[in-house]
């Protein structure tokens, strides 16, 4: 196999006493949807944070085609190709569909004015790309469905020049065929062959459904990975509820 755009080596983070992270190991290929999955306090967002340069490592490396690299700020892993779309998605209820799409990144003219047509050809056209044809790019953010926004997000991360693609949990709050259209876009996404998409989420479907590679975190550390082929629905179920916890927590139930 080709060598993955992203690697991360022995990623450890702490806080004070308490261990964040400690020694994870992840690789980001081209083409692949990478689902990282885990319980609340697993460490998934450390990961995510440190991987978009909002947190530092303590200890470990990041590889970047090979090569290390360091990010210290947001600005430095996005440099590097690392797109991350959170929950919140950091958008403008108010402004407009474009506005959004370039948000501190506004094309202007040599005497300082918006290049409003062509931003809106720009962002009609991205998001088109991906699954969503809007006839106004003027419309207001806050018009549009959850699904349509994480589409805009997904696409203004692409458009800037997105490696490796970080969705945080962005199928959740979303009604069933929202998510699916999230999905799809998704699918549009890997099927570029360009871009390694780190998959966050609690539903097990959804990583079923879209993942061909799986990490499961649990107290900060890699507790089990493998692919849609060496991985059965039972196992993964397991791996989500942590492992060896879950088992012990099984047999303390049976006893009573």
């Amino acid at each position: 196999m080709a060598e993955p755009y992203m690697r991360v080596k022995g990623l450890e983070k702490k806080f004070g006493p308490f261990t964040a992270l400690g020694g994870v190991d992840l690789e980001v290929h081209a083409g692949e949807v990478h689902a990282l999955l885990g319980d609340n306090g697993a460490g998934k967002s450390t990961l995510i944070k440190i991987l978009a340069g909002v947190h530092q490592p303590t200890a470990g490396q990041i590889y970047i085609e090979g090569k290390p690299a360091n990010f210290r700020t947001p600005r430095d892993a996005s440099a590097a190709g690392i797109g991350t779309v959170y929950q919140d998605l950091a958008l403008n209820q108010l402004m407009s569909v474009t506005r959004n799409f370039f948000m501190g990144r506004e094309l202007k003219n040599a005497f300082g004015m918006l290049k409003m047509n062509e931003m809106d050809k720009i962002a009609h056209d991205e998001m088109l790309k991906i699954g969503i044809d809007f006839s106004d790019p003027t419309q207001a953010v806050g018009t549009m469905s959850g699904g349509q926004r994480q589409t805009l997000a997904i696409a203004r991360a692409i458009y800037f020049g997105a490696k490796v693609l970080i969705l945080d949990e962005p199928t959740s709050a979303l009604g069933q065929k929202q998510q699916m259209g999230v999905l799809k876009t998704i699918q549009k996404v890997r099927k570029r062959g360009d871009i390694g998409i780190i998959f966050i989420t609690h539903n097990e479907i959804h990583s079923r459904l879209i993942a061909d590679r799986f990490t499961f975190l649990a107290l900060g550390k890699v507790i089990g990975e493998g692919t849609q082929e060496t991985l059965d629905h039972n196992e993964i179920r397991r791996l989500m509820a942590g492992g060896a916890e879950m088992a012990d927590l099984e047999q303390e139930l049976a006893s009573v």
